[in-house]
């Protein structure tokens, strides 16, 4: 075992992000010795240019519809804008903290922090800056980049990181592709007061959600005047220094002073050594086994890197998982299907499970049975003047399989749904627990009610 002395250690990480902090974290708790190698800044993506500064967005927007809607509730309250100053001030107050606070954890773990570009130059060893660090394993943890489709990035083509940045609101944007990154920065934008048009090519938007939250989600869009247009791709798109057209394949053209390449995110690896290495690459992602380990003895990958789920507590699931298996304990797999999933867009979206046509694939239409539960019977959605859906999907007389969430705040519920589905609960299970009146979390209760048989406040 290496002990640490010189450039040897037990492991080592490339990339400080979601799933590279929290595999050193672990791994010092279980004592080994550990450099974490990151070229920007510790956190990555989801601390800097992800996660936490489009979430800090989300609620400025939320805060700039509650003042337009502020007499709905008996408050005069008026909208006169929005103060990029100020909401840049208020994000990066956030990161900051943040920031600052994951710094001291890493600092006071006794983790060699290595800043500087890494490239695998072998199996065992990483080299930065000249400089050669070897482990007895090797962690890869780069996560991913925006992808662009082609398109050309710059003036007023952007994708999500330089979204984070601007500093005026735009009066029209275009966002090419309506899943969670598209339909965030669509609830941002309308919230800040720009005409927004999203462009998805598959045929709903959010399309990798149950049908039910798709919907429901278009129709809320369509209340909240959210322009979209699902089933069609984009042909092209021309700046000029006035603005920019975007011209879809049906022929339509649409004039907007900024578009939003927001198509999703592919691995980062390119140029690091991986394949040279030996490592299995297919289009970019290090493919693993369930255990996480690549076709290479020693050396594994977490986070982004690997097909899948692209999020951030499944990175940190990961490099959890990848620490305690170097320890040999052994720990469960990481299953995507059982991983929470949250979109943060007006109004919230949020699942965990499998959906509906997938359940009725894995067992057949006479084996789902499922319920949907109108938060019009929720007392606390009535207060906040929210509408939407609360969907159970159960194997047929077996456990719930599948919980679909769409209502404000909704991501909040996403826990006691993570547990009903991997708990393997069934409805009665649910039913029996007492869910404070009134809250959202209600919602559940009624749900695993209505499922089993006996409903309460459900309405048909």
């Amino acid at each position: 075992m290496a002990d640490g002395a010189g450039n040897n250690f037990d492991i080592v990480i490339l990339g400080g992000g979601s799933g590279g902090y929290a595999c050193a974290l672990r791994a010092v708790q279980l004592g080994k010795t550990v450099a974490l190698i990151e070229k920007s800044k510790l956190g990555g993506t989801c601390l800097h240019w992800g996660c936490i500064p489009t979430k800090a967005l989300l609620h400025t927007a939320e805060v700039a519809d509650l003042a337009r809607e502020g007499s709905t509730f008996g408050v005069n309250s008026t909208f006169e804008g929005i103060d990029m100053t100020q909401v840049n001030k208020y994000k990066d107050g956030v990161i900051d903290r943040l920031y600052k606070g994951l710094q001291g954890l890493i600092k006071s773990g006794g983790i060699t922090v290595v800043e500087g570009e890494g490239k695998l130059v072998d199996p065992k060893t990483v080299e930065v800056g000249g400089e050669r660090y070897t482990g007895t394993n090797v962690v890869l943890a780069t996560g991913s980049v925006s992808r662009t489709l082609g398109l050309e990035i710059g003036g007023r083509v952007i994708t999500s990181t330089e979204a984070l940045t601007m500093t005026e609101v735009p009066e029209k944007v275009v966002i090419i592709g309506g899943s969670v990154i598209g339909v965030e920065f669509a609830s941002v934008w309308k919230s800040f007061g720009a005409d927004v048009t999203i462009i998805e090519g598959l045929p709903t938007l959010v399309p990798l959600e149950d049908p039910t939250l798709s919907k429901g989600l278009e129709r809320a869009f369509r209340k909240r005047k959210i322009n979209f247009k699902t089933g069609v791709k984009f042909d092209s798109v021309k700046q000029t220094d006035d603005g920019v057209t975007v011209t879809l394949e049906n022929g339509d053209t649409i004039e907007a002073d900024l578009v939003l390449v927001a198509v999703g995110r592919g691995p980062n690896s390119a140029g690091m050594g991986y394949e040279e290495a030996g490592i299995t690459v297919d289009r970019g992602w290090v493919p693993t086994n369930e255990r996480l380990a690549t076709n290479v003895d020693g050396v594994f990958a977490v986070g982004d890197l690997v097909p899948g789920l692209q999020l951030a507590h499944r990175g940190f699931a990961h490099g959890i998982f990848v620490a305690e298996e170097i320890a040999g304990l052994a720990p469960q797999p990481v299953v995507d299907s059982g991983i929470p999933r949250v979109t943060y867009c007006e109004p919230e979206i949020a699942s965990v499970g499998i959906t509906e046509p997938q359940a009725r694939e894995k067992y057949g239409d006479a084996g789902v049975e499922t319920i949907e539960y109108n938060l019009g019977g929720n007392g606390k959605s009535q207060i906040l003047a929210t509408a939407g859906t609360v969907k159970l999907v159960r194997e047929k007389d077996g456990p719930i399989v599948g919980v679909h969430m769409i209502g404000a705040r909704f991501g909040e519920q996403v826990g006691e749904a993570s547990l009903m589905v991997n708990w393997e609960a069934y409805p009665e299970d649910v039913a029996q627990f007492i869910h404070a009146h009134p809250t959202q979390n209600e919602a559940l209760g009624e749900a695993a009610l209505a499922l089993a048989g006996k409903p309460l406040h459900s309405h048909a």
